[in-house]
């Protein structure tokens, strides 16, 4: 009974993880979108340190970074798709990091989603607004909920690769090799039993 609820008390705890990184993603993401639109005027480049980071003000009909321009009602069904699946999964989360690792993911997605259904020219055809540009790393321009996106599949590759499972536990190493174990049957007080017998003589 006491285990029982200690798990269902890191289910709610990592659920309300997810949760709030999703809200503080989102609220970054609406916020700094609110702010271009009234600031910034629209396709010029506003230098911040040269060409190392730049506003430029766009509204994108595709994906992440502009990519698939025009493609708008297909990445809208992919993002609330997306958005079933992360609500669906989140009761097996039992580990910080991927709390954190959804919980971007989450917020990242609705940001994006948000604008497509609510902003113009129509609802789930709606363009999303980038406005951060970075020549020296990519000529794409993006926004907050895109870089909350891309770092949780960077996150999500690193936990993988170390073999971290919902739960915090790393998986374990692969049993030792047959034949790199030693055989109890062929070995006697550490000799081999097929080495030749010493002889007595």
């Amino acid at each position: 009974m006491a285990g029982s609820t200690a798990r269902r008390g890191i289910r709610w705890r990592t659920i309300l993880l997810l949760a709030g990184v999703a809200v503080i993603v989102f609220a970054g993401d609406q916020f700094t979108k609110h702010l271009v639109e009234t600031t910034l005027p629209s396709q010029r480049v506003v230098p911040v340190f040269g060409e190392f980071l730049q506003w430029y003000y766009v509204r994108n009909s595709g994906a992440a970074f502009s990519f698939a321009s025009g493609m708008t009602w297909i990445f809208t069904v992919l993002a609330a798709s997306v958005l079933v699946f992360i609500v669906w999964y989140a009761p097996r989360i039992r580990a910080v990091v991927w709390a954190v690792m959804f919980g971007l993911l989450l917020g990242g997605v609705l940001g994006n989603l948000s604008d497509r259904l609510f902003r113009p020219p129509a609802f789930g055809q709606g363009h999303v607004i980038d406005f951060i540009s970075t020549p020296w790393m990519m000529p794409a321009i993006y926004n907050v909920a895109d870089c909350a996106i891309v770092s949780s599949m960077a996150l999500f590759m690193l936990l993988t690769l170390l073999g971290v499972g919902l739960d915090g536990k790393r998986a374990a190493k692969a049993a030792v090799g047959a034949d790199q174990a030693p055989d109890a049957a062929t070995e006697v007080g550490g000799a081999s039993a097929t080495d030749p017998v010493p002889d007595r003589d």
